[in-house]
């Protein structure tokens, strides 16, 4: 895995990566200070970095998506502003030509319904350009009139109302014919391969037919509670409609989906990828439904199969965490370790000091000395080579400076006990009393879990502790159906298959869909910021640079926002939409998942997740690539005010970026589904070197990205070897306080037979084999003809009517004679069959 940093070099006033002996002075010196020495270095980094460097704890809420305003500006580049005037003259020449001296705000709903029926009675015009003039007059209307308006707030109201009122006249199905036009326009993408370098003009129709299909989407999903009733039956509808295509036979999302693989091959450069992704991601939030709907739908399926209810709602355990601590970092050890020299002559027994933990629970003495003690976590690069290049990564990642003497303060009252009810598996209890008796009894019982006689009574009391705290998923039963309908396909039947938003996508996708991964996958890689720039590269940025390239020095800093705004927002719907998918899908059935999960690890997106994290992603997450003043709908409202590169380099005044840490969440959930309870992509992760990586992730201060980093260190530790855990003892806390418990998961201690070498190729063998049948047995055509029912009931055979040929009768007599009464029978032959 190549190094690459967030940054080139590192901050100015930045502190050496651990495990260096000597502390760089601090960059860049002033010359009108002396050079500072011993501890006052240290210190003076600690200034210079102080209030950008402490990560504080991040009031974010994660969710399925972020607020209604932020996700319709981020439809938008800051080089499509111009547009937006443009769409509005469009409106207004017709408008008035239609309507003279009205605003479109004082027309009752049917001269609303009469004005818009116009409109999408001329995109069936023959002419392009007219063509474009009059969607881009229904983008402005579903963009919410803002040249009517005062205000923000009203800029949304009359999209949302607007959005509503197009849906109900069928604009949507309009649209959608065209986007069908544009994307097999061979012109246009001809056109596009000839070019050296695409702009923002190549892709002029189809970004406004996406903008429009977009703000219907998103304006039509977001439920409020003053929305009348006659909005949440567009809504449903619009939801069946998306979700189980009438005059299309594959669902909308899957159009989508081609448009990706189309644009990844090289065929249509001129694709517009960002909005596509954007509408691709919403259109599955939309269909599939969110977490939360997820949540519901679990506990739904768990009581229909006859399991027991979930433990806990996760949703809510996960809200209700805190976020952890921190490590220490290099300042403190240095400077404890210059504390030691100055008193090594008169050394003296220190007293026990309680150690920080990452956990939330365990309070902090607000009497302790803060410079006392040494972190254990400080000699990670020192032990085994599992971390043997953080010197090198961490050369350029923040360090925190030491928190200030805090007065004493009243102690909070955390609730007590662990956040997760422990779960086991019937694999685990099996495992168990089978080790159990071997070593008392002498030999195994298979999966007999009920048979107890000859064990100590200590065995039994720990078999009904594991008894009480056994889980059973919808996975295992699942997977236990599908054994069964595997080895009695004849006398089971066919298995009848609930016909979900979630089984009509699958089903369209399933032939094409290590294509869909493979290109998500390549665009997440161009959209990360660890990537280099290659020539073989696909271009993602052809939506988002101008026909003429900046000329002043203002100009290039907007763009260079602009740009990485653009790929934030690709990494954020492609992350989101990867993690809907995985999760729908496993819910729906355990194959499915393992299917698109597969083709992700053979697409390498272990590794891509990697890279994406090693990189400074404190930086990442604190970025400033969004300028408040040029976003939709301010800057439509609103009269732009003088840009400056000040006013650039500022930013907005948010304490993160929302989008940037939902991605990395996402990314982190992703990566733990693609390796629980798979010992071969666990081992990836080890080979990869994922602990350092994901140990730096571990300075951020929000509590759902350091569950899914604890997470991926629990399932690794015990191939990480002894000294590696004696070194971060700090972390294996916070895992055993925050992460859940499997009871006889001893993932802390690393016995030798649990880290014994796996035949991996055969553990994703034996998983493809399982997958190729599930899906031969569900989706292919036809029944192969040995498997097909035999009717052995004797008055349903001679009561079927058979279609016998014209002339049978001519030739009956002579079959009879033929056939039976000239063949002798031989009675004695039915005595020997018996």
């Amino acid at each position: 895995m190549e190094a690459a940093g967030g940054g080139g070099t590192p901050a100015p006033g930045a502190a050496p990566g651990p495990g260096r002996a000597r502390p760089a002075p601090p960059q860049p010196p002033t010359p009108a200070q002396a050079q500072p020495k011993g501890r006052e270095i240290f210190r003076t980094q600690r200034k210079e970095s102080e209030g950008s460097v402490d990560c504080p704890n991040l009031e974010f809420e994660y969710g399925d998506a972020d607020g209604h305003s932020a996700e319709l500006a981020e439809l938008y580049s800051y080089t499509e502003e111009p547009e937006l005037s443009h769409n509005r003259r469009c409106f207004e020449e017709d408008f008035h030509a239609q309507v003279p001296g009205r605003r479109w705000l004082e027309l009752d709903g049917a001269q609303q319904k009469a004005f818009v029926m116009r409109l999408l009675d001329g995109l069936e015009v023959v002419d392009r350009d007219r063509r474009l003039r009059v969607a881009r007059a229904i983008l402005y209307l579903a963009q919410g009139v803002f040249g009517d308006c005062d205000n923000e707030g009203d800029v949304l109201h009359w999209s949302r109302h607007n959005s509503f009122l197009l849906y109900r006249l069928g604009t949507f199905s309009a649209f959608l014919e065209l986007l069908n036009m544009e994307i097999e326009n061979s012109q246009a993408c001809s056109s596009a391969l000839r070019k050296p370098a695409i702009s923002l003009a190549d892709s002029t129709e189809l970004r406004v037919l996406l903008s429009v299909m977009y703000l219907m989407v998103e304006n039509i999903r977001v439920e409020q509670e003053t929305d009348p009733p006659e909005w949440k039956t567009c809504r449903e509808t619009f939801r069946m409609e998306l979700s189980f295509p009438v005059h299309t036979e594959e669902p909308f999302a899957l159009l989508l989906f081609t448009m990706v693989t189309k644009f990844c091959s090289g065929h249509a450069p001129h694709f517009p990828m960002k909005k596509v992704l954007l509408l691709l991601w919403k259109v599955l939030l939309f269909t599939l439904g969110g977490f939360e709907a997820l949540q519901a739908m679990k506990v739904r399926r768990r009581e229909e199969l006859g399991l027991p209810p979930l433990p806990e709602d996760s949703i809510q355990v996960v809200r209700s965490m805190r976020a952890a601590s921190p490590p220490t970092y290099s300042i403190e050890l240095v400077e404890q370790q210059q504390q030691q020299q100055q008193t090594r002559g008169h050394r003296s027994r220190r007293p026990l000091v309680k150690q920080d933990s990452l956990d939330i629970y365990n309070e902090r003495d607000p009497f302790k000395n803060d410079e006392a003690g040494v972190d254990e976590e400080e000699n990670d690069d020192m032990d085994s080579g599992i971390e043997g290049e953080l010197d090198l990564m961490e050369r350029d990642t923040i360090i925190p400076p030491l928190p200030p003497q805090r007065l004493p303060i009243e102690r909070v009252s955390f609730p007590k006990g662990l956040p997760w009810a422990p779960k086991v598996r019937q694999k685990d209890i099996e495992h168990f009393l089978e080790a159990s008796r071997n070593k008392f009894i002498g030999f195994t019982l298979g999966q007999d879990t009920e048979t107890l006689i000859g064990l100590p009574r200590p065995i039994h009391e720990s078999v009904k502790t594991l008894k009480q705290h056994k889980y059973v998923s919808i996975s295992d039963v699942q997977i236990k159906n599908e054994e069964e309908l595997e080895k009695c396909p004849m006398s089971l039947g066919e298995e009848e298959v609930q016909e979900t938003p979630c089984e009509v996508l699958y089903r369209a996708m399933l032939y094409n869909l290590p294509q869909y991964m493979i290109a998500l996958l390549k665009i997440l890689l161009a959209a990360a910021p660890t990537s280099k720039a290659k020539t073989d590269s696909i271009n993602i940025l052809a939506d988002v640079l101008p026909e003429e390239m900046p000329i002043t020095v203002l100009q290039s800093m907007k763009l260079g926002i602009d740009v990485n705004r653009h790929k934030e927002i690709i990494v954020k719907s492609i992350s989101a939409s990867l993690l809907l998918l995985l999760k729908h899908f496993k819910l729906n059935h355990i194959y499915q998942f393992e299917y698109v999960s597969q083709h992700l690890v053979f697409a390498n997106c272990i590794p891509l997740i990697l890279k994406f994290f090693n990189q400074n992603i404190m930086s990442y997450i604190t970025a400033k690539n969004s300028v408040s003043v040029l976003d939709y709908p301010h800057c439509a409202v609103y009269d732009l005010p003088e840009l400056t590169a000040e006013s650039l380099e500022a930013g907005d005044n948010n304490q993160f970026c929302w989008r940037n840490l939902f991605s990395c969440i996402n990314l982190l959930r992703i990566l733990n589904k693609l390796t629980k309870w798979k010992h071969s992509r666990t081992m990836m992760l080890v080979v990869f070197k994922s602990a350092p990586i994901l140990k730096r992730a571990l300075k951020v201060k929000q509590a759902m990205l350091q569950l899914y980093v604890l997470k991926l260190l629990k399932i690794q530790t015990k191939y990480l070897g002894r000294q590696w855990r004696k070194s971060n003892m700090k972390t294996m806390s916070a895992i055993y306080q925050k992460v859940r418990h499997r009871m006889n998961d001893d993932w802390a201690y690393g016995n030798d037979i649990d880290a014994r070498p796996w035949d991996f190729q055969a553990e994703e063998c034996t998983l493809r084999a399982n997958i190729e049948a599930f899906n031969s047995r569900r989706y292919e055509r036809g029944r192969p003809p040995e498997f097909a029912p035999v009717d052995n009931c004797l008055q349903s055979v001679l009561g079927q009517r058979l279609d016998l040929p014209r002339d049978f009768h001519y030739s009956y007599e002579l079959w009879l004679e033929r056939e039976v009464f000239s063949q002798p029978i031989r009675w004695e032959e039915l005595l020997h069959c018996q």
